[in-house]
Order: structure tokens, then sequence, then C-alpha cells
């Protein structure tokens, strides 16, 4: 009934772990640390349902410093299954990096494609000779563009993005179409010290909508850091949609991450969602080279 009717739901998938996958929906985000950033992540929602949304995402970005201004790149691939279809996406990212009001403001762009694939043949129908179901495989692909903002100055953040800013229309076949609404995200984070220095507390939140349904997920992790390990634990919950609760750390400069999302909608507890997310990040030196180069007079 998808080919004869309408259908409302957002295109894009949701992650719990959004605060450590910020470039999966803000290209201004990337290279916003000092630091070589991988990050996987792999999504099973509803758990126990036939034909349940499966979604995998690997990204990866790195600052560098160019004509006397910083900036930074990216690049990510998204694979999202969710029944008879298969959404992919693979994008390239860049940021320019500003100083402002004792901040730094990121301005980014991004661009990619978006592949479509409808496999018929999952699909149990009465009638196999019915022509408004394919038996087959349709395909359709079409540009992505996304542009954001993103700033951060000490403790805080906050950002803005949109993403499939020409509202792509993918052709799947003859006589099916596929439209990808815009999808505009607003995001913001704060982090809390407390009188023990290895303790803070990470509240954050994000709110996205495609004009037609509207998504907020607010979460709190207690975090602690010591020298360069750090552990987590944290609850999250999306209003009208789920409570999320979290954990995570460091394990051999691997940093882990996992979720699992209780929906409130009547959905047994058993039938949640879980989320992995494992991510990497390697130091790298900005200053170039020669600007902090110091003599001492003893052997001039």
């Amino acid at each position: 009934m998808l080919f004869v009717q309408s259908a409302f739901a957002q295109y894009d998938p949701n992650f719990s772990h959004y605060f450590d996958m910020e470039p999966s929906y803000n290209p201004a985000s990337v290279g916003k640390e000092a630091k070589i950033n991988v990050t996987a992540a792999y999504a099973l929602n509803f758990a126990g349902f036939e034909n349940n949304p499966r979604t995998m995402y690997f990204g990866a970005d790195i600052p560098f410093y160019a004509m006397k201004s910083y900036h930074g790149v990216g690049g990510q691939f998204m694979n999202d299954q969710i029944g008879a279809f298969k959404h992919q996406r693979l994008t390239v990212q860049y940021a320019n990096k500003q100083r402002l009001f004792g901040g730094t403001l990121g301005i980014g762009i991004q661009a990619g494609l978006l592949l479509e694939t409808f496999d018929g043949s999952k699909i149990d129908v009465v009638d196999t000779d019915d022509p408004v179901f394919t038996s087959g495989k349709l395909d359709g692909n079409a540009v992505d563009l996304g542009a954001g903002l993103y700033y951060m100055r000490g403790r805080w953040y906050v950002g803005a993005s949109v993403l499939h800013i020409t509202a792509p229309l993918i052709q799947l076949g003859e006589r099916n179409e596929l439209q990808v609404d815009r999808t505009y995200y607003l995001t913001g984070g704060y982090n809390i010290k407390l009188r023990n220095p290895f303790l803070t507390i990470h509240p954050s939140a994000l709110l996205r909508t495609d004009g037609s349904n509207f998504r907020a997920d607010v979460t709190a992790r207690l975090v602690y850091t010591h020298e360069k390990r750090f552990m987590y634990a944290g609850v999250s919950y999306s209003p009208t949609n789920s409570v999320t609760a979290m954990i995570g750390g460091s394990l051999y400069g691997v940093n882990l991450g996992y979720s699992y999302e209780m929906y409130t909608g009547g959905i047994s507890l058993g039938h949640g969602s879980h989320e992995l997310v494992v991510s990497y990040k390697v130091d790298i030196n900005l200053v170039k080279k020669g600007r902090n180069l110091h003599k001492s007079v003893r052997i001039l």
C-alpha cells in the first residue's frame, strides 16, 4: 500500500548516542576537536518483530589548519534496512572554523548520494499477478545536500542544521517514487562540574522535525574521567516515544557505548531497540610548525 497511498514517517533513523554522532546530522561539527575521529554504530530496532529496522553507520572526520584558518573534513556511510526497503546514504562533509565571542563557530556543508532499493520478493501478497506490486527489485538514486552551524564555548555547545535541502524525489522504476522531506535539527549540551573532580554531568538534547513529524530526545549522563579512562551511565527521554538507558566507557583506547530503548506506546519491554556504538580518537597536532619554537640563551 506504500505505492498506492501516501505514508508519513521521518526518513532519517534515530540514534540514542546522538551526542557521539553529531556529524550524522550536522556537517558543521566535523573536526570540532583536535583529533582524528572514527565512529561506527549499529542499531536493531523493535527487537523480535519480523522485518524490523536495522541501521548501520560508519563515519570519520579530521581537523586541519590551512590558509591561516582551521577546517574540518569528514565522510560517512549509512545503511538503513526496513522490511523490503533499503536506504543508503554516502556523504562527504566540510566545515570552516572561526573564532566568535570567545568560542568557535563551525559553518558546514555536505553533499552526497541517496541510494534506494525496494525488494518486491519480500512482499507476501495474495495475488502474485497484481500489477500494483512488483516481484523484483526497484532501484533509484538522487543527489543530497545539507548544511549546518555549530558553536561551542567552554563547557557548552549548540548546533542547528538541515538535511535533504533539495527535498529529493527518487524514482523507483517507472511508476513509483519516494519523496525525502527536508529535516531540521537543533541540538545543545552542557558539562556540569561536581565537587568530585572525576565526575561531571552531561545534559544534552536533540530536536528534529521534517514538517510532519517531531521528535525530541533529552539526555543526562554521569561521566567518570581519570587520566585517559572514562565511564558513563545515563538515561534519555523522548516524549510520547520512549525511555532509554545507556552505559559506556573506554577499553584499550577504544570507546564503547550501549543503549536499550524502551517504547512507551504500548509495546512490551522486550521489544525495544538495541544500539552499539564504537569510536576511536587519535590526538593530532594542529599547531603550525615553528610557531611555538623556543631556543635557550645558553646555546645561542
